[in-house]
């Protein structure tokens, strides 16, 4: 009986795809955060969301975005527009992955977040098609449903919800009357059921009057800033 042929070396015949291992991974799509607000000013409470939104969510990017003028907040004139700007940079210098863009403050007039939504990919430099990851509190939950174009928003992006006050069940069953079971759910995967970061601009700057200090939740380096240019009846 002949020998049977030799086995060939280990590697010189390529195996079939999908047989003997594993096919490449795909890459993981940019995650790109997007925290709107008014930030007037920045404190402690955004700083926070935004951390474990970055880090429960593995964002790529987490981007500031200061409105011009909330179409949810009538009656009230923020902090000029470039000083909040420059407020939210001081704040998040040094902080992995954080950025700000003027994006609404150069649009000027009512800032919808579906506008912004539309256009953060293409000021960015990022794919149209990449991941979109929405920053807001829970307090923004119970007048959701009204705002501008929401379910092609909420189709378009993940929230990341940071709990704030309310409950969070409540919220929800609240939401999906609003825009519907299968968007709530969505909503629902993105909510942050942690301890909540206690600090709201409304006390900060209640706190700021004179020579106040903003409460304790105001980065220092922010209430210089204040300070320096008299912001929200300050003294320097």
């Amino acid at each position: 009986m002949a020998p049977p042929d030799p086995l060939p070396a280990p590697g010189a015949v390529p195996l079939p795809e999908g047989r003997g291992r594993p096919p490449p991974a795909a890459p993981r799509g940019r995650r790109i955060g997007l925290f709107g607000g008014s930030f007037d000013p920045i404190h402690a409470g955004h700083l926070h969301a935004a951390r474990v939104a970055r880090d429960r969510f593995e964002l790529d990017r987490v981007v500031f975005v200061p409105a011009y003028r909330s179409p949810y907040k009538p009656g009230r004139t923020p902090a000029p527009g470039p000083d909040r700007m420059r407020m939210v940079e001081i704040a998040i210098q040094g902080e992995r992955g954080f950025e700000a863009s003027d994006l609404e403050l150069a649009r000027g007039g009512a800032s919808y977040t579906i506008d912004t939504v539309r256009a953060l990919p293409r000021v960015l430099g990022e794919r149209p098609d990449c991941a979109l990851y929405l920053v807001i509190g829970s307090d923004n939950l119970p007048g959701l449903g009204g705002w501008r174009d929401v379910r092609e928003l909420l189709e378009r992006v993940q929230p990341i919800v940071v709990q704030r006050d309310g409950d969070p069940d409540a919220l929800l069953v609240e939401l999906a009357v609003q825009v519907g079971v299968e968007l709530a759910r969505k909503v629902e995967r993105g909510y942050l059921r942690l301890p909540p970061c206690v600090a709201s601009s409304t006390d900060a700057r209640a706190a700021l009057g004179g020579d106040g200090d903003g409460g304790t939740v105001i980065p220092a380096a922010v209430l210089a800033y204040i300070r320096a240019h008299g912001l929200y009846g300050t003294r320097a």
